[in-house]
């Protein structure tokens, strides 16, 4: 039996030149809120690679929720407000955000994503005046690409519910692979990527695409 998660995504693009350690003050205070109660799972740190024009991103965080309200209250906490009024905004050129619901495991501890995994996120922006059914093929494709690769150890996939920070892209998904080695395998397959690409690529105006490995903990600093 599955039941509600959300997922929280945030793209962030550093201003070129800003001081390391403005930069790694941002990341250690975002990574700081996985201590909120209602936080399941929280990770953040610079992306690998993005592949999307004209987006570039230099950092992603990556959280997930049982509920609406519980990201609602996530984002309306005093520590949450705080990081980001005093170490994200004042070193940021460009912000992007996505929300969706999709289904979770019971299991608390699989909301989790174990260090040195890494996490491809690609979301879709859609040309206009296309019905609901073309969503449902997409989503599809996206659970069929799991199917495929058993390398794939989570993945998760819906519509934005967002939209005031998503620049107009819709339906996300995410899949969580071991490590980069098989994340770059499933790249490598060009004749299957190409094969999947093709069945959606009438659908969509553009595509952003950003690969992260989430780093392992840091230790407390005496």
């Amino acid at each position: 039996m599955s039941s509600e998660t959300i997922e929280h995504v945030v793209l962030f693009k550093v201003k070129e030149n800003t001081d390391p350690s403005k930069v790694n003050a941002m990341v250690s205070g975002l990574n700081g809120l996985i201590s909120l109660d209602q936080v399941l799972h929280l990770t953040a740190g610079p992306v690998l690679r993005t592949r999307s024009q004209p987006l570039t991103f230099t950092h992603i965080l990556h959280s997930r929720y049982k509920s609406k309200d519980d990201l609602a209250s996530y984002s309306a906490h005093p520590s949450h407000v705080s990081v980001v009024k005093e170490n994200v905004l004042p070193i940021m050129e460009d912000i992007m955000a996505v929300d969706w619901i999709s289904d979770g495991p019971d299991d608390v501890h699989a909301y989790t994503v174990p260090p040195g995994s890494a996490i491809k996120l690609t979301l879709l922006k859609l040309k206009e005046n296309l019905g609901e059914d073309v969503k449902s093929e997409i989503f599809r494709v996206i659970n069929g690409i799991k199917d495929n690769f058993p390398q794939i150890s989570q993945i998760s996939f819906g519509e934005n519910f967002s939209p005031a920070r998503a620049k107009g892209y819709s339906l996300a998904s995410l899949a969580v692979f071991p490590g980069v080695t098989e994340l770059e395998a499933v790249d490598s397959n060009h004749e299957f990527v190409n094969s999947q690409k093709e069945k959606v690529r009438d659908y969509l105006e553009s595509v952003v695409v950003v690969d992260y490995v989430i780093p392992s903990p840091q230790p407390a600093s005496l």
